[in-house]
């Protein structure tokens, strides 16, 4: 099973997060109950796109006009 801060671990390691790993977080939110854990790992994910720690790719591809 695919837990939030799986998904948020990688894309802090890697700076980046991707539309799929954008929309596993989406539907993990939607639809999975979630503790604590993932929930404060949500929020970081969040300050570090934020901050600019994290690059978000389909936010990349909006500026570029390719989306």
């Amino acid at each position: 099973m695919l837990f939030i801060r799986d998904i948020v671990q990688q894309a802090l390691a890697t700076g980046y997060l991707t539309i799929a790993a954008q929309e596993q977080l989406r539907q993990l939110l939607q639809t999975t109950k979630y503790g604590k854990e993932d929930i404060n790992a949500f929020m970081r994910l969040q300050k570090a796109a934020m901050d600019g720690h994290v690059q978000q790719e389909k936010s990349e591809l909006i500026r570029a006009g390719a989306l």
